[in-house]
């Protein structure tokens, strides 16, 4: 479910239960008001506590993942978030029309990964080059490059340099886009399978057709 709808669908439920045990502390225990505020809020608290981690349970049985493996992978998603906003960063810095197209296509690249991971935490483990390597690589690389494409004079070695970089940077971001046909590869591979089965079966009904 969409999180902003669960969002509102919880606090659909959660509010009612929170005003009841306020009346219910107040009207029917004769407690004070501020003691009958408190009983609601620890309600509305435990409430909480418990919806999350029933979610949090179903959440890592669909995915299959225990919680001290969901942790380290969550705790690598929230690095690689970090890095996506510094290559992003530094992807505003750069000035020349076709660098800065290059590094748009990879940022949009590497949100388009961590976004399927977060959403699906078992293909992080089809992504593991790209959050052990080369997403660093790259942050490292557009950032250098930012802050060395911004200084006003450039004498030779600095072009020679500047140029190198951006040979890497395109390396890079080739070597990205295949981590993402990796992460992706059972779904490729699962609709050519589909794909093969449709033609198996509409192939005869064609030849049928001929013959008529």
């Amino acid at each position: 479910m969409n999180p902003f709808l669960s969002f509102i669908l919880y606090w659909m439920l959660l509010f009612p239960i929170t005003v009841f045990v306020w009346l219910i502390s107040f009207f029917a225990f004769d407690q004070t008001f501020a003691l009958s505020v408190m009983y609601a809020l620890a309600c509305a608290f435990l409430i909480f506590i418990a919806v999350k981690s029933s979610l949090k349970s179903r959440f890592l049985k669909k995915h299959q993942l225990g919680r001290k493996e969901y942790k380290y992978i969550k705790k690598n998603l929230d690095e690689a978030k970090t890095k996506i906003k510094r290559l992003r960063k530094a992807f505003f810095q750069v000035r020349d029309i076709a660098s800065f197209r290059q590094t748009l296509e990879t940022v949009r690249i590497s949100k388009r990964i961590y976004t399927i991971t977060k959403k699906e935490p078992k293909r992080f483990y089809q992504a593991e080059q790209f959050y052990y390597s080369h997403l660093d690589s790259i942050v490292e690389l557009a950032e250098k490059y930012a802050f060395l494409s911004a200084q006003p004079n450039k004498n030779t070695e600095l072009a020679i340099t500047l140029r190198d970089t951006r040979t890497a940077l395109k390396d890079l971001s080739k070597t990205i886009e295949e981590d993402l046909n990796h992460v992706l590869s059972n779904d490729i591979d699962s609709l050519n399978y589909e794909l093969d089965v449709v033609k198996y079966t509409i192939k005869p009904r064609h030849e049928d057709g001929r013959r008529l």
